[in-house]
């Protein structure tokens, strides 16, 4: 839970994605916002109940908005925004590892339940299982306001893509601190220019 509040904020992201079977590099940026939910926040515990995972196993999540842009996207016909929550349910003998519970998935726009560990260098690294791909993501902090992640997606039939992201933190106001805030927040990035980002966060 630890390393999500310390995620807590808003991110600028550039992000270089490969797609393998082409041959061929883009480029994107995003905008992220984090915000930390409590264990007993209404919307962790609908998620929990969700995934029928007793609420009291989980230790709390995060809501996350982005809105974003790849190099690729054509006038008008793309839209790169959206939200979800993510809610983390440690394992029972090891808090480092256990299952992140989200409301929307990345490779595929469903509700998912993925896997989660910290490793030894305190990498969050997130595995997740769709029924048409598999990713694999891992988060490090470079510094403080300095976050770095890669991700790779397997499509069953055999496409790839893989990324790396630099994301530099622009404010690190604790959004979830005031509905104030919140607001205003959401408001910000709504006016932006639409980013886009990996995983939503």
């Amino acid at each position: 839970m630890e390393f999500f509040q310390l995620s807590a904020g808003k991110w600028r992201s550039q992000r270089a994605t490969h797609h393998l079977a082409f041959k061929r590099s883009e480029i994107g940026e995003s905008d992220i916002q984090v915000e930390t939910l409590d264990a007993n926040h209404p919307e962790i515990i609908e998620l929990c109940r969700y995934h029928e995972i007793d609420p009291s196993l989980c230790v709390g999540g995060s809501r996350v908005r982005w809105l974003g842009t790849m190099a690729w996207d054509r006038e008008d016909e793309e839209n790169h925004q959206g939200k979800t929550i993510f809610a983390i349910v440690p394992d029972s003998d090891n808090p480092r590892q256990g299952k992140l519970l989200r409301e929307r998935g990345y490779a595929e726009i469903v509700p998912v339940v993925g896997l989660f560990h910290m490793d030894d260098e305190d990498g969050l690294v997130l595995t997740t299982e769709y029924e048409t791909m598999s990713s694999i993501e891992r988060f490090w902090f470079a510094s403080p306001n300095m976050r770095l992640r890669t991700s790779t997606v397997k499509r069953f039939g055999g496409f790839s893509t893989a990324s790396f992201c630099s994301e530099s933190r622009i404010d690190s106001v604790e959004a979830s601190s005031s509905k104030e805030v919140t607001e205003r927040q959401g408001a910000d990035i709504l006016e932006k220019r639409q980013f886009y980002s990996v995983l939503g966060w």
